[in-house]
């Protein structure tokens, strides 16, 4: 096969150029997303703070993920003028990886398991991204492996999470908190919640508080029985997950190249029953609907409290709001789908009730 000529080679290479440019400009009318602030009468001296990366232009935390795999590959002579672009993806990776590939003018494939929320497929769609279902959610990666293996750009968000954001400082959400508590009461806070996805987003968190050497702890807040609560606790990361979980985007059946677990210093397992009664009460707190990953780092968030308020400590949590819940309005938020499945929400909501009043989080 006849080597690239040189002309070729700068063609591209100006393309790339173009692309980094349009990724600039779009980071810097992003601007960021908002902190927000909530206090419960169950715990006095304890503000909790909510980043809202559902604000995104494409909608979830999974929107600085998408830009940094794209700096990753374009920066890595990975991803050339008008090449496909796949990866594997349950839902809101694959929406704003789709919103970015609109952006550079590119052909994306989502492939993604059948399950996944109605919702999130037609986003992607309506963003000229396609969808290809895969009916066992296990072949997802090597659906995507066969795609790049026809010569697609492989963003591979599970295997370069971990490496594709700069921790130390752009596009680093860790910075972004940090930043943004500067001038409240706890302005480092005592604990910063997050999920595990693709282990990124608890990567870029873990490492930027040790290079700030901040006195804040990680906690992740896993679904019961996910891959990643296991392996932190045993350290062996060849344990799957032992039961499947609603929650989309969290709760892997497998320990991801990207889940670094000597930096997080707690872990939380949370009933999906009880994520999905949290998700359904930020909405009344909070006036938006977000996804369920969201009730789950909440649910986290109050067990943190509960053991600070019995130790007599103050300060501030930190979570995420992963994602607009719009995307499961035919799942998590619809009483048929709910009732199909064997959840029962009004015994976590009287746990919730009793949390937010009373300064205590147990189990119904």
């Amino acid at each position: 096969m006849k080597r690239n000529t040189g002309g070729t080679k700068l063609e591209n290479r100006a393309w790339v150029n173009d692309a980094l440019g349009r990724l600039e400009k779009e980071a810097a009318r992003s601007a960021d997303t908002h902190l927000l602030h909530l206090t419960f009468d169950g715990f006095p001296g304890i503000d909790f703070y909510f980043k809202d990366e559902a604000a995104h232009a494409s909608g979830s935390l999974k929107h600085r993920l998408a830009r940094s795999l794209y700096l990753y590959a374009l920066c890595n002579g990975r991803l050339r003028k008008d090449q496909a672009v796949v990866d594997a993806s349950s839902g809101s990776t694959a929406i704003s990886e789709a919103w970015f590939a609109r952006l550079l003018d590119l052909r994306f494939t989502a492939v993604m398991p059948a399950s996944t929320s109605p919702a999130k497929i037609r986003d992607v769609q309506a963003l000229g991204g396609l969808c290809d279902l895969v009916e066992d959610a296990g072949q997802v990666h090597a659906r995507a492996r066969e795609h790049a293996a026809k010569g697609a750009c492989h963003l591979d968000q599970f295997g370069l999470a971990e490496r594709a954001t700069d921790w130390r400082g752009n596009n680093n959400i860790a910075e972004s908190i940090i930043g943004q508590l500067c001038k409240e009461t706890h302005p480092e806070p005592s604990w910063i919640v997050c999920g595990a996805g693709t282990g990124g987003t608890s990567a870029t968190i873990g490492r930027y508080l040790r290079y700030r050497r901040l006195p804040t702890r990680l906690c992740v807040a896993e679904p019961m029985g996910g891959a990643f609560a296991e392996a932190w606790r045993t350290g062996d990361r060849s344990v799957r997950a032992s039961r499947a979980t609603l929650i989309e985007g969290i709760g892997r059946s497998e320990v991801e190249p990207g889940f670094l677990f000597e930096i997080v210093d707690k872990v939380f397992e949370v009933d999906d029953a009880a994520s999905i009664a949290a998700a359904w009460l930020l909405e009344i707190l909070l006036g938006h609907r977000y996804g369920g990953s969201s009730g789950t780092n909440f649910i986290a968030c109050l067990q943190l409290a509960t053991e600070m308020r019995k130790r007599g400590e103050t300060g501030s949590i930190v979570t995420l709001l992963c994602d607009r819940g719009e995307r499961y309005r035919e799942t998590l938020f619809d009483i048929d789908w709910l009732a199909a499945h064997g959840i029962e929400l009004a015994p976590w909501r009287h746990a919730l009730k009793w949390a937010i009043e009373r300064g205590e989080w147990k189990l119904p």
